[in-house]
This record gives C-alpha cells, sequence and structure tokens, in this order.
C-alpha cells in the first residue's frame, strides 16, 4: 500500500465494498459520513482522493458519482488513473521558492500570476537551482547551451537579462536570479 488515500464521502455501501477488496486495492481508504466533511479533513492533502455523490466546493481532485449501480472494476480504472495523473503531474513540478515550475508545459507560476518559457529559459532555471552555489557564465554556456567555454559570447548575459525583465513585468520579483562575482543563482 501507499501513501494514496480514497476518501469515500457519504457512501457506505461503496465503502463496505471497497473495504471487502481493499487488501486488492493500490491506496488506502477513509469513510466521511455525511455532514463530517470539513477544509480541515481534506486541506493541503496532496495524495487524497474524494468520492461523492455531489461537488464538494473545496476540494479539487474529486470523483462524482451520479449514476448508480456502480461499475466496481470501472470505477478502481477510473481512480487508479486519477492517482496516476496527480503522481504525474507532482513529479513534472519543481519548486523554486515562491515559484513552481512545471517540466512538461515550461510554465513557471505562483499563486496569481504565470509565465511561458522557452526551452532554454526553462533548463537555465532548472540547472541554476541544481547547483548549490552560483554558476559562472562560462559553466552556463558549456552545461546549458552547449558552447565551448574558451567561446567569448554575450549569449549567456543576453538569455539571463531577457529571462529577468520577463520574470520582473510578470510577478514583479526583481530578486528571483540573483547574480555576484561568484555567478548567478536563484
Amino acid at each position: 500500500m501507499n501513501n494514496q488515500t480514497l476518501v469515500i464521502y457519504d457512501l457506505n455501501i461503496l465503502y463496505q465494498i471497497l473495504k471487502e477488496i481493499e487488501d486488492n486495492l493500490n491506496f488506502a481508504l477513509i469513510k466521511i459520513d455525511k455532514n463530517k466533511l470539513d477544509v480541515q479533513n481534506v486541506k493541503d492533502k496532496d495524495n487524497i482522493l474524494i468520492i461523492s455523490k455531489k461537488k464538494i466546493s473545496f476540494v479539487d481532485n474529486q470523483i462524482i458519482i451520479k449514476e448508480f449501480p456502480i461499475e466496481i472494476l470501472k470505477l478502481i480504472e477510473i481512480i487508479n488513473i486519477k492517482f496516476l495523473k496527480k503522481i504525474y503531474n507532482q513529479q513534472s513540478e519543481i519548486s523554486l521558492g515562491n515559484y513552481k515550475l512545471n517540466l512538461n508545459s515550461r510554465i513557471i507560476f505562483n499563486q496569481n500570476n504565470s509565465l511561458n518559457l522557452t526551452e532554454r529559459e526553462a533548463n537555465t532555471i532548472i540547472f541554476l537551482k541544481k547547483s548549490n552555489r552560483p554558476v559562472k557564465i562560462n559553466q552556463l554556456q558549456t552545461e546549458v547551451w552547449g558552447h565551448n567555454s574558451k567561446l567569448e559570447t554575450h549569449t549567456v548575459e543576453t538569455h539571463i537579462y531577457r529571462l529577468r525583465k520577463k520574470i520582473k513585468n510578470t510577478f514583479d520579483d526583481n530578486n528571483f536570479i540573483k547574480s555576484s562575482k561568484l555567478g548567478y543563482s536563484i
């Protein structure tokens, strides 16, 4: 069993059926009775999926069952797909302080705004994020651009300048990419 949890809200019979086959499921089961569900039960729980009869306004990851009878095998397949999509999305995002970067879409975002990045911009941010110390221009030229570090070029500086400007315009953040004598850092 992994750390994913299926919360069954106000569907006691469904809970009883799934409880009988729980050993064969890839997720844990929790039952919450009617009128006992609140924001605290599910708030900020990344690995929870709720099944209920109607939409719950403060829940993002939810399956609504409107038609009965339920085909249990089909329902379990839908549950597993929902959990897999959630895992995939969690693995495709990296945290950057107040921001997240979706590696698939190359969109950097916070709670208020989002910004589409080019592949090179995303690769630059990822490389800077992975580095434990400031990165010199010649290292970025070699590792991100694939240029010979002895080649005299201002490509890196130009790209960093443009990326900083995009971030400033979208997020009003002048300090996302920092520069010092030692190099660039996030």
